[in-house]
């Protein structure tokens, strides 16, 4: 399963983890995704959604 919101699109990027010592290694950052209940298009179903999503309103969760 891709670790992609299903709201906004957000999925893992990827960098360099620096050291002190100015050491470089690969890394992968991965958004914060949350399994949640929501309402879309009058339905309820289970999403994977991030939480800035979440957190903005932009999902209406299911009570």
């Amino acid at each position: 399963m891709a670790r992609i919101c299903e709201v906004c699109g957000k999925k893992p990027s990827s960098g360099n983890n620096v050291s002190h010592a100015n050491n470089k290694t690969r890394t992968v950052w991965y958004p914060n995704l949350q399994k949640v209940k929501a309402v879309q298009d009058g339905t309820v179903r289970s999403m994977r959604i991030c939480t800035r999503c979440i957190r903005s309103g932009v999902v209406k969760k299911a009570l």
